[in-house]
């Protein structure tokens, strides 16, 4: 349990920054609420009494530092990350405590272990970002299924997603991908990063019983490329998203989620199904849930706890199967997430 440790949560009062706050609490942290809008964090703090408010804003250091004196971590959850992340890390670093984000920007992911990895290394400092259902899952995941593999042939992750609902914040860090790459889609293969003008296929996928085959939108590109060859050997990494769910994420019409529990998650299911391969020889990890910004939650705050208890397995710049006993801690994430891994 968190023991009463403060964690300073960047853009507490957005829709993944409140479920990441409501964790902590759950977890025993001490949550201090951050961000651009005083009013919001107000707002929000007044919903639950106790929490401390420290407004800031990334284009302020000094703000940014008073946000994080005297706390043990900080969690990102204000995005786009391209404008947040290094703002938030060179406090983090300047402090010298843990830092988390929630990141589904491939960009903004590279910039941070670009930018930060040596930087990170020399002052003793975990980052860890991705850290949630995109870019943090998967890679979890793939570590867990390779197991005594040292290097697999090509890894493929697919979404089963039963909807997406995208969240303005998702939107708007769509559109900063967009524009960084001109409009390209993006891919990993031979060892590296491509930007393609190609136009999307579509392809069947076996998804595990009760799924079943789906058709999916082939290498709709996520955080995964970025998390999974910092520190596995797979020189082809391939991301496919179920087709319902790319059509509501296209679509300028679709609404935000919307609650239908009490603990304001939305109804919406997912299926991660992740293979890896050798040769002939294949291997998959599979994880189930509900809501994919509401399980981002339990992904960062657990790793929070990792890195302030000493179970992390490298200091810099690490993504989340490079940081953590993979299987292990899949299996803390239960109920939040079933998984099954190979035996």
């Amino acid at each position: 349990m968190g023991s009463g440790q403060t964690v300073t949560v960047f853009g507490a009062y957005g829709h993944t920054g409140r479920f990441v706050v409501a964790r902590l609490r759950e977890r025993g942290f001490v949550p201090v609420l951050s961000g651009r809008d005083a009013g919001k964090l107000r707002e929000l703090a007044a919903s639950e009494p106790g929490p401390e408010v420290r407004p800031a804003s990334v284009d302020d250091p000094a703000a940014l530092d008073r946000a994080l004196d005297g706390v043990d971590a900080v969690i990102n959850c204000a995005g786009p990350f391209a404008v947040t992340a290094a703002p938030v890390i060179e406090a983090a670093l300047r402090a010298g405590i843990p830092y988390v984000d929630v990141a589904a920007e491939i960009e903004a992911n590279l910039d941070t272990f670009t930018h930060f990895a040596d930087r990170a290394r020399a002052a003793g400092v975990v980052i860890v970002p991705a850290m949630a259902f995109y870019g943090g899952l998967g890679d979890l995941l793939a570590t867990a299924a390779m197991g005594d593999w040292t290097a697999a042939d090509e890894a493929d992750i697919a979404y089963g997603l039963s909807s997406w609902h995208p969240t303005p914040g998702t939107r708007t860090a769509g559109a900063v991908s967009g524009e960084r790459r001109g409009g390209r889609r993006v891919r990993y293969t031979g060892g590296r990063l491509e930007y393609h003008d190609d136009a999307p296929t579509l392809l069947k996928w076996p998804f595990p019983d009760p799924m079943g085959t789906r058709e999916v939108v082939a290498e709709f590109t996520m955080a995964d490329v970025v998390t999974l060859p910092r520190h596995l050997s797979i020189p082809e990494v391939r991301t496919h998203m179920a087709s319902e769910a790319a059509r509501d994420l296209s679509a300028p019409d679709t609404p935000a989620p919307t609650a239908a529990d009490e603990n304001g998650r939305s109804d919406q299911t997912f299926l991660v199904d992740v293979v890896v391969r050798s040769g002939d020889t294949e291997r998959r990890a599979v994880a189930r849930g509900r809501d994919i910004y509401a399980v981002s939650a339990p992904l960062a705050v657990e790793a929070v706890h990792r890195i302030l208890t000493g179970r992390t397995r490298t200091l810099g710049v690490a993504s989340a199967g490079q940081a953590f006993d993979a299987p292990d801690f899949l299996r803390a994430l239960s109920p939040h997430i079933t998984v099954e891994l190979p035996s």
